[in-house]
């Protein structure tokens, strides 16, 4: 676009040249026609000068250039799925946090009443074309509950700037009252729909026949008292998931301070209090919780360990989840990160005996096996150090490595298998008895590991490692260990999953003489 702009600028300076010498030689008093070489020129000019300069294949070739410079790139810029996907992580943003549609419009991440979720240090708000393709994505799937806010504001933006126009804008005001209307309609409210089509047949073409049968057919609906009384709007549950009130409200606690500087100077005296609580506990469970939580230097046993002991925050014990802080590097994480990006592919998850792609799971991600680089086996070493599991094949998985980019979530679930159908029993290695997951990269907003039943969140914590149990000793499910992954509001949330199977554990992790534990 730069060199366009600089091809087209030279052109129409010449053009320019032209017109001022043309425009002096007509406002020349002395200039005769009786002069047989100005009438040469003129005639020349007339016939000759003025058909190059219209006919010019310069601007033709210096859009055809530009045209060229986008097939180059075509190919890696952004299609009608991904401009869908990021319009739907805007509406999965607006209502997992609770953000308001004109404060987004503006830039602005906050809820009513609240301090803002997160502040950037420049504001992008977005134009009335970009809120109406919102509008038009959620119009386009039947969803009136979010096309009708974002349609709003898109109306809103176009009244204000009516008479301009912007060349990159593929909609207008007549474009978004037409989808508005019909939202409005289709939820009920007749009333507003027929005030909101005769306004665009006042904009628009008052002649436009599909409008005015509208309006009539809305006046016919009002006459008869068929519209009424508008129901009120549910917002679509597309997943079906039952804790989606508990999911979205610990996703918007505040982050905890978790990983404050200078906490891991002299060793925690064991037993000593935490210095974060992810959530409140239950008031039944909290004094025997506040027993065994805290922070220590641990080795678990391995000489591994014994020089640089891991930084253990116990974060909860039912389920059991401890949070390892500095777990890797910085340096050890981006070579993750450079390992698994030319690989990334859209997450999948298990449906039945198959895997696929599915809503509730937006991520892309990547498999590394121990030989893929020096820093992956180191890696893999200090995981079984730190667990005292059997982490060879077929003991555990791959090492799986996980991007969250705009919006990028993963709703409640379990990551042990509820089926014996399972494709994870195709390693024939048991169920996946615990998860490792190691936080590669900081965000700012978002992004949290929310432990639905049990009640807490854990925000991201860079270079740390997030352990629990996913099976309880006797090798059922531990229920409590339903979480999900919250929405990143802001930033590139990049993880490492290792999930470690029940076969080869059996004297690591031996039964407990309780059935039911």
């Amino acid at each position: 676009l730069r060199s366009y702009l600089r091809d087209e600028s030279s052109r129409l300076r010449l053009l320019r040249r032209f017109y001022e010498k043309v425009q002096a030689l007509h406002q020349d008093p002395e200039a005769s026609v009786d002069n047989p070489l100005l009438a040469f020129s003129l005639i020349k000019r007339l016939h000759s000068d003025w058909p190059n300069v219209i006919y010019s294949d310069e601007a033709t070739r210096n859009t055809q250039a530009l045209h060229a410079g986008l097939r180059e790139v075509e190919q890696e810029l952004p299609g009608a799925e991904d401009l869908e996907g990021a319009a739907r992580a805007l509406m999965r943003l607006q209502d997992v946090y609770a953000l308001s549609v004109k404060g987004l419009a503006s830039g602005v991440f906050q809820r009513a009443g609240q301090p803002p979720l997160y502040s950037p240090g420049r504001r992008a708000p977005l134009s009335a074309d970009d809120c109406f393709h919102v509008g038009k994505v959620a119009y386009d799937t039947g969803d009136y509950y979010h096309s009708i806010a974002w349609l709003e504001e898109a109306v809103s933006l176009f009244r204000l700037s009516y008479g301009s126009w912007n060349l990159e804008d593929r909609s207008s005001l007549e474009d978004a009252l037409d989808h508005l209307a019909f939202s409005y309609f289709m939820a009920g409210n007749i009333s507003h729909a027929l005030s909101l089509s005769r306004e665009f047949l006042r904009y628009a073409d008052p002649r436009n026949q599909r409008v005015s049968r509208n309006v009539a057919k809305y006046k016919k609906l009002l006459e008869t008292g068929m519209g009424a009384s508008a129901r009120p709007l549910q917002r679509p549950n597309s997943t079906r998931l039952q804790s989606r009130d508990a999911y979205e409200e610990l996703c918007q606690r505040p982050r905890a301070q978790v990983g404050l500087p200078g906490l891991w100077g002299p060793p925690a005296p064991l037993g000593s209090p935490p210095h974060a609580l992810l959530g409140p506990l239950p008031p039944q469970e909290a004094p025997e919780q506040l027993l065994h939580l805290g922070c220590s230097y641990e080795t678990n046993g391995s000489p591994f360990l014994l020089l640089q002991p891991a930084k253990k925050e116990m974060v909860r014990t039912q389920p059991h989840v401890a949070l390892y802080h500095d777990f890797i590097t910085d340096a050890e994480a981006e070579t993750i990160k450079g390992l698994a990006g030319p690989w990334l592919q859209r997450s999948v998850v298990a449906s039945g005996e198959k895997q696929q792609k599915a809503e509730y799971r937006i991520s892309k991600s990547a498999w590394l096996k121990d030989t893929a680089d020096p820093v992956v086996r180191a890696l893999e070493r200090r995981m079984a150090a730190l667990t005292g599991l059997d982490l060879r094949p077929p003991y555990a998985e791959h090492l799986q490595v996980v991007n969250y980019g705009l919006g990028g979530h993963y709703e409640p679930h379990f990551d042990h298998a509820t089926s014996t159908k399972s494709p994870l029993y195709r390693m024939k290695s048991g169920n996946r008895i615990a998860t490792i997951m190691i936080y590669l990269s900081a965000v700012e907003a978002g992004g949290s590991t929310a432990f639905i039943y049990a009640n807490f969140s854990v925000p991201v914590v860079k270079n740390a490692a997030l352990f629990w149990w996913n099976l309880r000793r006797n090798g059922n499910g531990d229920g409590d260990t339903l979480h999900a992954g919250c929405p990143v509001l802001a930033g590139d949330k990049w993880v490492a999953n290792k999930w470690i199977h029940e076969y080869g554990q059996e004297f690591r992790r031996p039964c407990s003489a309780d059935p039911q534990d």
